[in-house]
């Protein structure tokens, strides 16, 4: 599944950096919109959807910090602010009104997109443990897997047999989608450290899954290995209201 540009709002009234911004962004899949102050940002908010906005401290008129708090009362969308000053106190205050981060000037666009790209999962993770918690049903790709019955079911709706340490698993990567999962944690998560469990048994465990649930397991696209680093469920999970019915 393609992962969609993210729409990125930049408030900044130096046009130099302003411009510098938006090509950087758009040059690395981003959809920008770029404005110079508070007044054309809330036409732009309401214009169109905005995932994440940039927000210079510094602004003609209502300053960014007011802005911040006026954004954060209404929405949750994430922040990221600039500011030429690198004060602790100024970072101090953008935080306590409600900022995700705070990139001072001047700064790496580098940098600016990876911290970007982190609040955006952040936010992208909160939101699913949020949709996921308290689900009795769990769907990906089709397939759904029902936590009350624990039972596993492919998108024609027929049940697939799984062990119970395969049902743990599974779940336990449904419920952190888009997350590189150690060995070890999913041992912790998955098995506890008191059953003798090695970090082997979830090489194994996978392996079984992959068989199961993977279009071609010779070449996974669903439970990806990280080199490294462990697995990466790779689909988005979404919780459903009713299991189905039998």
């Amino acid at each position: 599944m393609a992962i969609p540009s993210p729409n990125i709002l930049v408030v900044e009234d130096d046009r130099e950096t302003r411009t510098l911004i938006a090509k950087y962004l758009r040059n690395n899949a981003c959809n920008v919109t770029a404005v110079s102050d508070g007044r054309e940002m809330s036409r732009a908010m309401a214009d169109h959807r905005v995932d994440l906005i940039i927000l210079d401290v510094m602004l003609p008129g209502e300053d960014g910090l007011s802005l911040c708090r006026k954004v954060r009362s209404e929405t949750q969308t994430p922040i990221i602010m600039l500011t030429a000053r690198g004060e602790d106190v100024d970072r101090i205050v953008g935080l306590e009104m409600g900022a995700d981060d705070y990139l001072p000037k001047p700064f790496n666009p580098r940098e600016l997109l990876a911290r970007i790209n982190a609040v955006l999962r952040r936010q992208a993770a909160a939101q699913a443990a949020s949709s996921i918690e308290g689900a009795s049903t769990l769907a990906f790709e089709g397939w759904r897997i029902d936590l009350r019955l624990r039972e596993l079911r492919n998108p024609e709706g027929a049940r697939v047999a799984v062990t119970s340490a395969e049902f743990d698993l599974l779940r336990t990567f449904c419920e952190r989608p888009g997350r590189v999962l150690s060995r070890d944690s999913l041992l912790d998560l998955t098995q506890g450290r008191n059953t003798g469990s090695f970090e082997r048994s979830i090489d194994v465990l996978v392996s079984r899954i992959r068989r199961k649930i993977e279009p071609n397991p010779q070449d996974p696209t669903i439970i990806k290995t990280v080199r490294s680093g462990g697995y990466l469920f790779t689909p988005r999970t979404e919780a459903v209201t009713a299991a189905l019915s039998i």
